[in-house]
């Protein structure tokens, strides 16, 4: 298959995997390329997401690995055997490629859970609050590009229909007016409304909270076709982090759970966002 010049995460998850089957099996890429009858320069590209690998030979792989988690062994299959250009592919070459990655993501997630503190979720935002999101972006962003940024993440919006979603958001990320107040109400509406789906659950973390230190636990967990593919997206200096190291997920699995315990109950929830808005 020809080299990708910029494999998705997706694809460079694939590979991640791939080397740590071979790795818990004690071979060297050498020595696993052999098995293969291709040399370590390929087995290497296949294992970085910069070339394609395909069904048969993660079949070989894995069973040269002695992997015999079945779930995961057809999890990776079917990843291997994914061809979808989803509606994504549109912004490719006028969006930074994470934009494109996130979206990606969450199409192919079981479920989705999210944790923040200072903004609304993405997937809940209205379309004012996300250009005052992009707006205020130093430096500025050309108009073209914002209005792309805005129109992507809009775009994002329809997994909404299907994939079960856990939202934990705290007081001070309905309180802060993003936009004008208008728009913060109108915002806020948005969140009630997408809260009467029933795969959909919005709970708050309320000021009110004594002993309450998870300010700094923004998440996005998105699960994959088995718990060992999971995808937890967390903010970091240079851009997102995509983390999927089975010890990291565990911590993270708990750290929700805490936050979630921390959190009002949906009722009382939507109790404390129509109250924000009487305010506003």
């Amino acid at each position: 298959m020809a080299r990708r010049k910029q494999p998705t995460a997706r694809q460079e998850r694939l590979g991640s995997e791939l080397r740590k089957l071979r790795e818990a099996a004690g071979l060297k890429g050498l020595e696993a390329a052999a098995l293969l009858g291709t040399d370590s320069t390929q087995l290497s590209q296949i294992e970085f997401g910069t070339a394609g690998v395909s069904e048969e030979r993660v079949r070989r792989l894995v069973a040269h690995y002695a992997c015999t988690d079945t779930e995961l062994i057809e999890a990776l299959v079917a990843m291997a055997a994914d061809r979808t250009r989803g509606w994504w592919e549109e912004y490719r070459g006028g969006l930074p490629t994470p934009f494109l990655d996130l979206a990606e993501l969450e199409h192919h997630a079981t479920f989705l859970r999210e944790a923040q503190f200072l903004y609304i979720p993405g997937l809940f935002q209205t379309e004012d609050y996300t250009r005052a999101v992009f707006a205020h972006r130093i430096p500025q962003l050309p108009e073209g590009e914002l209005e792309l940024r805005v129109r992507h993440r809009m775009q994002r919006k329809s997994i909404l229909g299907s994939t079960p979603f856990k939202a934990l958001i705290h007081e001070a990320a309905l309180r802060i007016m993003v936009g004008d107040r208008a728009a913060s109400r109108a915002q806020l509406a948005e969140i009630l409304e997408i809260s009467e789906a029933d795969h959909v659950t919005v709970r708050v973390i309320p000021f009110a909270l004594e002993g309450f230190a998870g300010a700094g636990s923004a998440m996005l967990h998105a699960g994959g076709a088995v718990p060992k593919l999971d995808t937890v997206v967390r903010d970091a200096p240079n851009g997102a982090a995509y983390i999927d190291s089975e010890a990291q997920l565990s911590t993270l699995r708990t750290l929700f759970r805490k936050l979630e315990a921390a959190s009002l109950n949906p009722d009382k929830s939507r109790d404390l966002v129509n109250r924000v808005a009487k305010e506003l």
